[in-house]
């Protein structure tokens, strides 16, 4: 590895031979792993992971643009691709989404869900990073922007900013016979704009059958009318595969197969932009399969395909000096089929009914003072979600927001409403059909949320934040195995999360920023997956001798409880992986000659060769190095 960067510092420092402009000054005023925790009108935290953190971090899908994001935990098998059979490609949120079939923490695209529609949980190598401006976190319910989901990642996409046309190309290579191709190109003309991608990405892996490959191409338009209207046009295409290494020693009888996945995104919007109200409608439909072959005996190979469509409309209305209005309603409809082979040859298939979700919100703030200077912003909403076979259930929230000059104060409660998908249907009649007819009578699990948080600036050096929750779950759906015969579904379990989140930023010069962050959390029971007592996350990025870039990132994580948590009652989960602590590097060298600006660049992952994994028996790599070139013209 080491003659790897020896070789890029040495085509660095060759570039100090070549006739190039001299770079303007550069001031980093941004924050190495997420931008900033943002708090709007409603009390409601996000964090926010911008493209120049994706580039620092050197990011190739979600989890590794998250990895270090507090209060985020993540898993995956391989360098590149996520494996969507097992845990081969997760993220968690404080403790939610470990959940499978099902699942608490949404995916969404500009708001629109994108996840296995059939088993109802993400499948992150749908999920493209590369089309995407920011990466919004949200770490709680939040019913005044989404529902039917306890939290969600969301990914905003980027559109042409400045007049003119621009071109981004990036190529990587290295460790694991890795190689990354990315193109990017954007226009703006008067009221037109456009942003297109294309990504390609492929690894051997860091062992047998590690190996992956993504593949997506996006684009992004918008048309404005000087009267404030604007019709918009999003699309998505990704088309990927993933190896199951297995448990090391026991590769044979552990493997799973390969996972295969494609799906299409369409996202149609109608917005305006006017002094007093401003608001979108969206159509969107997404469909895709996910192809899990190989599995185990006596298992074989199960396709799973799937088709979602809906309708978004949100209108936000200043009705008076202070004061804030939002109306929504979401209304989507999911379906899909099932294919199962077995190793034996037997073969079966499945096609329900679909399932609609209606979804109106209204919510209410008014901001007493000003802003710049002391304030108090109220809040409250509610949420109604109605399943076209489980009924309907309302998610309140309550929020105060308030501040004095550099210093802001956020209280809130809310509450999260999910309802079973379409994974109960498979279940009880192509998987276990002695459940018959019980998921008929279930509820939706419901989460309340509480929270408090301060953030103060000590000018312009440093921002210190805390946050502590408390997240009461219920109604967890599982299957009551017999006896009595026979087994039934049922919401029987309950769970509870506490925690503490503190972030600390600095930026003691223009060209040097810091960052770092705590999270401790305590779970009742205390064996819910992915919910270490503990993680610590740090980075810096500095920019120095006029050229050079450099980012360090690295976490600390606790030993914790790892794997699916397990829809069956009375089932424990025993699986841990020790603590470790990974460390990461970025090293740059950024140049300009006329339109032409680029960069060479070598990321090094696990700088410290640290032992890690995310399942047991699944060791992720030593470390690892990528050469790349980034170009702008």
């Amino acid at each position: 590895m080491w003659h790897i960067m020896a070789a890029i510092l040495g085509l660095m420092a060759w570039g100090h031979g070549v006739q190039a402009e001299t770079l303007p000054e550069v001031v980093v005023r941004s924050t190495p792993i997420i931008e900033e925790n943002q708090v709007d009108k409603y009390a409601s935290p996000a964090s926010i992971v911008s493209r120049q953190q994706m580039d620092d971090l050197n990011a190739q899908d979600l989890t590794t643009a998250l990895r270090r994001t507090p209060g985020v935990t993540i898993s995956r098998f391989n360098p590149i691709g996520a494996f969507g059979g097992a845990e081969g490609g997760g993220v968690f949120i404080r403790g939610l989404g470990t959940s499978r079939p099902g699942g608490e923490v949404k995916t969404l695209i500009d708001g629109v869900p994108l996840l296995m529609g059939v088993w109802n949980h993400p499948l992150l190598d749908l999920i493209a990073i590369d089309p995407a401006e920011r990466i919004q976190v949200f770490k709680s319910p939040q019913p005044q922007n989404f529902g039917n989901a306890l939290a969600a990642v969301n990914l905003v996409p980027a559109l042409q900013r400045d007049e003119g046309f621009a071109t981004r190309l990036q190529v990587q290579g290295g460790s694991a016979s890795t190689a990354i191709q990315k193109i990017e190109h954007g226009g703006r003309q008067h009221n037109f704009a456009y942003t297109v991608n294309q990504s390609y990405r492929r690894s051997s892996g860091h062992r047998e059958l590690a190996d992956g490959r993504t593949t997506a191409f996006s684009a992004n338009t918008q048309y404005q009318w000087d009267s404030g209207w604007y019709l918009g046009a999003f699309g998505l295409y990704t088309d990927n595969q993933a190896h199951d290494p297995g448990v090391e020693g026991k590769e044979a009888t552990t493997r799973q197969g390969k996972y295969t996945t494609y799906a299409a995104l369409g996202i149609l919007t109608l917005g305006h932009q006017l002094e007093a109200v401003q608001g979108t409608v969206k159509c969107f439909a997404n469909s895709g399969q996910g192809a899990w072959r190989g599995q185990q005996p006596p298992d074989g190979d199960t396709i799973s395909a799937f088709s979602v469509w809906g309708l978004q409309v949100q209108e936000t209305l200043t009705p008076w000096e202070g004061g804030e209005l939002r109306l929504g309603l979401d209304w989507e409809s999911t379906d899909g089929e099932v294919d199962f082979t077995k190793a034996n040859g037997d073969k079966s298939s499945w096609e329900g009914d679909s399932f609609q979700v209606l979804s109106p919100s209204a919510a209410i703030s008014h901001t007493f003072g000003d802003p710049s200077a002391w304030f108090l912003t109220p809040s409250a909403g509610m949420r109604l979600v109605q399943h076209s076979s489980l009924g309907a259930r309302t998610a309140p929230h309550a929020g105060i927001v308030a501040g004095y000059g550099p210093t802001q104060i956020h209280t809130r409660y809310s509450r999260g409403i999910l309802f079973p998908g379409l994974e109960v249907q498979v279940f009880s009649q192509a998987v276990l059909p002695a459940l018959g007819q019980s998921w008929k009578k279930l509820a939706p699990e419901v989460l309340d949320h509480f929270e408090i948080g301060l953030r103060h600036d000590f000018g312009t050096v440093a921002r210190a934040e805390v946050a502590l929750f408390r997240d009461r779950g219920q109604d967890r759906y599982v299957v009551v195995p017999a006896p009595p015969f026979p087994p039934r579904y049922a919401n029987v379990e309950d769970f509870t999360i506490r925690g503490v989140e503190l972030a600390l930023t600095l930026w003691p010069t223009d060209a040097l920023s810091l960052f770092g962050s705590a999270a401790f959390l305590d779970t009742d029971p205390n064996d819910l997956p992915y919910a270490p007592h503990t993680s610590l996350s740090f980075g810096t990025t500095w920019q120095f001798l006029e050229h050079w870039r450099l980012s360090l990132d690295g976490q600390h994580v606790a030993s914790m409880t790892v794997g699916s948590q397990a829809r069956r009652a009375y089932v424990e989960n025993t699986k841990e992986v020790d603590a470790a602590t990974v460390i990461n590097a970025r090293l740059g060298y950024g140049w300009g000659w006329e339109q032409l600006h680029g960069e060479i660049f070598v990321a090094v992952e696990n700088l410290f060769d640290a032992d890690y994994e995310f399942q047991p028996g699944y060791p992720m790599p030593g470390t690892t190095a990528l050469v790349g070139l980034d170009l702008r013209f």
